[in-house]
């Protein structure tokens, strides 16, 4: 449910930070065949590759008509290198559904998947087990000795806060690889005429079988742990601010 805000809100950031500003010969090479304009939106020409290929192409067939008109027919052949826009100049909802499809909205679905299993699972665990391991820390001290746990005085909030601190802390770490590889799909662009190609030539991912599961690239692995003591430090501030406000709440009211 979370996925398409999570791509949208990635992408604006990426755009925001890198200050892209178009070229004005792109502008006018993009508004002068509507046919471009539509396969392409926010492709950004290669004018030197264009202009090496008509040149080539017009000793091939010197007696072809229009081949610059022919060229225009398959307008992808103006990125030059065949590469895909950056992620920051397609940032817009209409852009991204344009270019990419409806599909490319859910990007980065199984890695946020997983990611938010490892966590959850890795995190509710961990607080379990260190809330038992207080209560039992705490039923030491009581006389006569209680018959169950459910007998002990509930833990305070503050205990009960650096506990989910803690248990968030080490969730981060452990589904840290899953976040980055959600982020990385996200801010990679794939036009509907490359998915078209992979689907029909039948195109599997490379990798192992997690990797190609969890929908991870080879090419990250060793970026895959960059910036993980800073979800580590975010994931246990704030899973401590949201179990320590929701428990005080609870004191407070009730």
């Amino acid at each position: 449910m979370c996925t398409p805000f999570e791509l949208l809100k990635l992408r604006k950031q990426v755009a925001s930070a890198s200050g892209y500003k178009a070229i004005s010969s792109v502008k006018v090479m993009q508004d002068s065949t509507t046919l471009i304009s539509k396969l392409l939106p926010c492709y950004t020409p290669d004018m030197r590759a264009w202009n090496n290929t008509v040149g080539i192409l017009s000793n091939v067939f010197p007696k072809h008509v229009d081949i610059v008109g022919a060229l225009k027919q398959y307008p992808w052949m103006l990125t030059g290198s065949g590469r895909p826009p950056l992620a920051s100049e397609v940032a817009r909802p209409r852009d991204i559904i344009s270019l990419e499809g409806w599909n490319s909205l859910w990007k980065g679905l199984r890695p946020g998947i997983a990611r938010d299993c490892v966590f959850g699972g890795i995190f509710f665990s961990t607080w379990q087990f260190l809330h038992i391991a207080m209560l039992n820390w705490k039923a030491i001290d009581i006389n006569p000795p209680p018959r169950s746990i459910n007998e002990v005085d509930p833990i305070s909030p503050l205990a009960s806060s650096l506990a989910a601190g803690f248990s968030g802390t080490m969730a981060a770490a452990a589904s840290h690889t899953f976040d980055t590889a959600k982020t990385r799909s996200q801010c990679i662009v794939t036009p509907k005429y490359i998915a078209m190609e992979r689907k029909l030539l039948k195109w599997s991912a490379p990798g192992i079988w997690i990797e190609r599961v969890a929908g991870m690239s080879p090419a990250d692995r060793n970026i895959m742990f960059r910036g993980i003591w800073l979800r580590m430090a975010r994931s246990g501030i704030a899973s401590f601010s949201i179990v320590g406000s929701y428990l005080l709440a609870l004191d407070r009211l009730f």
